[in-house]
Formats: C-alpha cells, structure tokens, sequence
C-alpha cells in the first residue's frame, strides 16, 4: 500500500444544523485533504487524538485511505470515489491514451451505478461529464471548472465504502450497466468484454492493496461475453472495387495524390492507419519497376487532446504487440512504389517529411481522411455496394491486403511478420475470408488417400496389381 509521512491535522470544526451540531476533523495526506463528521464533539475529538498520536509516533498514512496503517485498512474504511481515483493515478504514466479514456468510461459508468437514483437538480449528464472528462482524468482534475468541483465533492460525499463490493447484488448492478447503453439496449460484445476487463483490473488492485479480501466479480467463462474476433468477409473490397475507389480518390477530391496513396499504402502493404499516418519518405525504398520495402517503426493512434501527455490529439506510441524500438519491414507491390514516387516527387518531398502529410504540415487527421473514403464509396459504388459493409471502415483495407495474401499462397507466419501480428491471432480473424484453396487442396487429400488397385489372387499375397 502507497504510505506518506506528509500529514496534516486541524482543529475541529463545528457547525450548526437546523435540528443539531455536527463536529469535523479535518487531515490531510500527501496534500490530500480528508474529512470526517461525527455528532458529538468527544467523538470527534477522540478520532483527532488518535490521527495526532499516529503523527507523533511516526506511523505511516495510507495516501488511499488516509489513515494511519495501523489502524489496519478495510472495505469500510475506504470511500469508492477515492480509491477509484487513485486506482487511476497509479495507472496514468504507463498507459496510453486510449487505455486512459476506456478506464475513466468504465469507473464513471460503475461510480454512477453505485451511486443509484440522483437528486432533484442534478442530472445524470452533468454527473457523467465530471466523473469522465474531470475525475477520472489525471492532467485534467486540478484544472475542474468551480461547477464541476462541486459535483465531484457532492459525488464523494455520495459514494458508498468499498464494503459495497461484499454484496451480490451490487457487483450484478453494476455488471449490468456496464454491459448497457445509456438507452438500456445491450452493447457490443467487445465493449462489454472491454469493460469487464478494466473493472477486474481495479478489483485486483483493490485486493493487492489489502483493500478488499477477494476479487468480488464472478468468476468462469459463463460469465464472460462472448466476443467474435474473426474478419467479416463481406466486408472485403474485390480488386475492381478497391481500383475505381483509388482512381475516383486520386483525381477528384482536394490533396487527392496524398490520400490516394495512403488508401493504397493499406490496401497493397496491409499497415494500419495510425502506421501509414507515421512514416516518413526515408523509411520507404522506392526502386523503379519491381517491389520496394517499408520500415515501420512507430504508429500514431488518435487519442484526443485529454488523454495524451502533451495535450495533442495524436500519441506517439511504439507498434502493437512489439517491445520499445522494434520495427518490421513490409514489402511494396510494384503499383504502390509507383504511386508512392509520384507522391515524393510530385509534392517535393524532403527525405525527412512526413510520407502522408495533411495540409498544415502535421499527420492526417482521422475524420479528415475517413470522410474523405465515405465520399468516394457514395460516388463510385452502387446503391447496394455502398449500403452493404463493403470498404465501409478505412482499416477494411488492411484486412483485404493480409486476406490477398493468404488466399495466394504466402504461408501465414511471413502473413503474420508483414501485418505486424501474431499467427494465432491471424487463424482467428481470418479463418472465414480465405477461400480459392480448396479444391487444391482436396485434389492432393484424394491423391494421398486413393488405395490402389488389388486383385484377388494379389490381395491374398499382399501384391499390388501392376
């Protein structure tokens, strides 16, 4: 458990109610301000006697719990609201920024859940929007507006003790809004894995912080959502589809040579978006006439501005599933190193320049380059094509690349190093898109598997007929 020596105590502080007084003892630990009320003053003080005498005697304060570590720390002794925000203080500096903001959606949806029926004047909008951009964002919460400050003390006051998570049918509640929208209908599989998986880490940090006794999610596979990782075919682009969406981008939309050969640089190379929005010119070898390399080494994932270090809307992040500094070469089709040339040359590229820039000098931005795809489905699809899930995400490009592959013979581990993932994952995402293998592949099983010809007189001497 994280301890401080970094205490304050103050005088006890009585205040006057309609009915009776209430008498508080004010502390605070590693500059965190803490509170407690009790009804009578001799209470009070006897509480403040022993935070002093803890202080004299040079015992540690838990910074969660704000008390002395002696005291022993327990479920009932630690407010939900504090030790979820702490519980993301502790997670901040190694997280991206998308792990950020999908941990302050779950805590705000679980502290909300907590906190059961509001009170007339404070609207679920407003609870929700402090918790997630204020709370539970660890840049952003010294900065709170005054109105934001006052709902996040009303929450505090509100949340119940982590001994809440002792009770079934708290952990139900809560479970089950997270695996629903806003308007009660149920959300995708993968968000309620997503959240389930967040809320597990931050009962096990409960546990490891000797906070809580026991994990208190239910545990086995049925009570897990079941989350399909596999590529829907239908969302694959046919080569006549993914040329004339290449040609419409290329001559008809503004700084259509550079988003022409991004769409291409994922369709031909398989790299992700955030990939292709990283490289720079002397990453790419560009021979004439035959196939060319790619170095990748970083990617460039859209966080926005809150969830980032710097307060860009773009983090710098290593590639996925790989260690700091590794990179991966891909190889090039012919077209793209000639679309890709004609880029450099056309735009006078420095060695140095970003390959895939937008108009002011930075990496393309995400809405810009996916409003820019939507339009060229609209314009050069049919009605039914582009109503269909055909090309519909930017990223279905890198799915028909590492499909084209497969279905052409490269064996799956050179599949898996190229698109910068793991063979295992690349059986279960595109085992229902490869196809055209079959039949050769039946033709050698009814080769190796056809008995030969035995006559009888052979068949009773165990010879073969000629």
């Amino acid at each position: 458990m994280d301890t401080s020596y970094d205490v304050r105590v103050w005088q006890i502080e009585s205040r006057q109610g309609q009915q009776r007084a209430s008498f508080g003892v004010r502390w605070s630990v590693a500059g965190r301000r803490r509170g407690r009320t009790f009804q009578t003053y001799a209470l009070a003080d006897g509480f403040r006697a022993e935070l002093l005498h803890a202080v004299h005697q040079g015992v540690p304060f838990g910074v969660v719990t704000g008390l002395p570590v002696r005291r022993g720390v327990s479920a009932s002794s630690v407010n939900w609201y504090d030790f979820a925000v702490h519980f993301v203080d502790s997670r901040w500096p190694q997280s991206s920024g998308n792990t950020r903001r999908n941990t302050a959606r779950v805590l705000m949806i679980t502290t909300e859940a907590l906190l059961g029926r509001l009170p007339r004047g404070v609207r679920g909008q407003q609870v929700r929007t402090a918790l997630f951009q204020w709370a539970f964002n660890t840049r952003c919460r010294a900065s709170a507006p005054d109105d934001i400050t006052a709902v996040l003390g009303w929450i505090r006051r509100q949340s119940p003790v982590m001994e809440v998570w002792e009770d079934p049918e708290v952990v139900d509640d809560v479970l089950r809004a997270l695996y629903h929208r806003l308007d009660d209908s149920v959300a995708a599989a993968s968000s309620r894995m997503r959240h389930r998986r967040v809320l597990n880490v931050a009962m096990e940090y409960a546990v490891r912080r000797s906070i809580l006794s026991a994990n208190p999610l239910p545990k086995g596979l049925n009570n897990l959502p079941r989350v399909t990782k596999q590529v829907d075919p239908r969302r694959l682009l046919n080569g006549v589809q993914a040329a004339v969406l290449l040609e419409w981008v290329g001559r008809r939309v503004r700084m259509g040579r550079c988003y022409r050969a991004f769409f291409a640089t994922l369709y031909y190379a398989g790299l992700r978006p955030e990939e292709a929005r990283a490289l720079r010119v002397g990453e790419v070898v560009l021979p004439e006439r035959c196939w060319g390399e790619v170095r990748v080494r970083a990617a460039t994932p859209e966080v926005g501005s809150r969830w980032s270090d710097d307060g860009e809307v773009r983090e710098s992040r290593c590639l996925k599933g790989r260690p700091e500094g590794e990179t991966r070469v891909v190889p090039l089709h012919p077209e793209l190193v000639e679309i890709l040339r004609d880029l450099i040359e056309g735009d006078s590229l420095a060695r140095g320049d970003l390959l895939f820039a937008g108009e002011r000098g930075g990496p393309l931005a995400g809405s810009v380059y996916r409003r820019v795809w939507g339009k060229a489905r609209a314009a050069v699809l049919s009605t039914s094509e582009y109503h269909s899930s055909a090309g519909r995400r930017v990223a279905d490009l890198r799915d028909t690349c590492l499909t084209v592959w497969l279905n052409n013979g490269v064996p799956p581990a050179q599949v898996a190093e190229w698109g910068g993932t793991s063979v295992a994952m690349l059986f279960a995402a595109y085992t229902q898109c490869v196809s055209g293998q079959a039949q050769d592949v039946l033709h050698r099983v009814e080769a190796a598997q056809a008995l030969p010809c035995v006559e009888t007189d052979a068949r009773q001497s165990g010879v073969a007929c000629p």
